[in-house]
């Protein structure tokens, strides 16, 4: 496991959704969602995490969608690049072109529906280590996945993999965190993968957070990892109550399916459009998150 400079892979990395314009990826919306993340004071850029809807896109549309967050950023903040599938042959292609892009690091999700044993994981990851030296980080998320990891795993990959250098971490488990920090002391990076948890989880020791809600309010989730950072307990405790609602609301249906349709009533997104089997939002929904942009401030009566 490698030391990052205290800097490095910290704050607020948003999971940028994949706007979708008949069926197919609309690249020119996605550098204009990107761009307003980064100007709207985030830390840095996350491509295909869940958000993003992955398992509908191909790899060509993955990699392509690396490029552009990479060419938009054009330095002005990391870009971080969840390269992970369900299946070791897909994972090396879509990490190999993360790596050849340029970007700064690696989030790579457990293999999905096969629910490999522990030392299948390990191995898994230490193979991965070996074709890159970019910081890799495992996203753990077992909902999704159907697959969880343990301290024993996380030890045994970091004895053998040189560039493993933390998680992102979308577990309702702050034991979990404490568990891992106090192993691999307070240079391990987790970044939170649960938007609920954001403020207790940094508080306890997590770098920055990968929340959906950045698509919606990016400036002050970032806010809230800054005013930790800096100490200021009573700022960080009022941007968590803040942004409560529309936390609570990215699991209103199936995320990104409420994030999706709150963009669009922002003006973010001309439409809501996923690729099956996702779909838009049901009117319930639809009248639930309206209801949440109203009483946050962002929409208009």
């Amino acid at each position: 496991m490698i030391k990052l400079a205290d800097h490095v892979l910290k704050g607020s990395y948003t999971p940028i959704v994949t706007p979708f314009k008949n069926g197919a990826v609309d690249y020119a919306k996605y550098a204009e969602l990107v761009d307003r993340h980064i100007r709207e004071g985030g830390h840095g850029i996350l491509v295909n995490g869940t958000s993003s809807e992955p398992s509908t896109l191909s790899i060509e549309e993955r990699n392509q969608l690396v490029d552009e967050a990479w060419r938009v950023a054009r330095g002005r903040c990391p870009v971080i690049a969840a390269t992970g599938s369900q299946s070791l042959a897909e994972t090396l292609v879509l990490t190999d072109h993360a790596a050849r892009a340029g970007v700064d690091a690696l989030l790579i999700v457990t293999p999905y529906y096969l629910r490999p044993p522990q030392r299948g994981l390990v191995d898994y990851y230490v193979e991965l280590s070996k074709r890159s030296t970019l910081p890799l980080m495992i996203y753990h998320i077992p909902g999704r996945a159907a697959v969880a990891m343990t301290l024993d795993s996380f030890k045994a990959i970091a004895a053998r993999a040189e560039s493993f250098v933390g998680m992102k971490h979308a577990v309702n488990d702050l034991g979990f965190v404490t568990e891992c920090l106090a192993e691999f002391g307070p240079d391990f990076r987790i970044f939170v993968g649960l938007e609920e948890l954001s403020y207790p989880m940094l508080m306890v020791g997590a770098c920055g957070m990968m929340n959906a809600v950045g698509n919606l309010a990016p400036r002050a989730v970032a806010e809230l990892y800054n005013a930790v950072a800096v100490g200021n307990v009573a700022e960080a405790r009022r941007l968590h109550f803040q942004l409560f609602e529309l936390n609570r609301a990215v699991f209103y249906d199936t995320n990104p399916i409420p994030i999706k349709y709150m963009m669009k009533r922002l003006g973010l997104l001309a439409m809501n459009e996923h690729r099956l089997p996702m779909c838009p939002a049901t009117p319930e929904v639809a009248r639930r998150c309206d209801q949440v942009l109203l009483d946050a401030g962002l929409l208009k009566g």
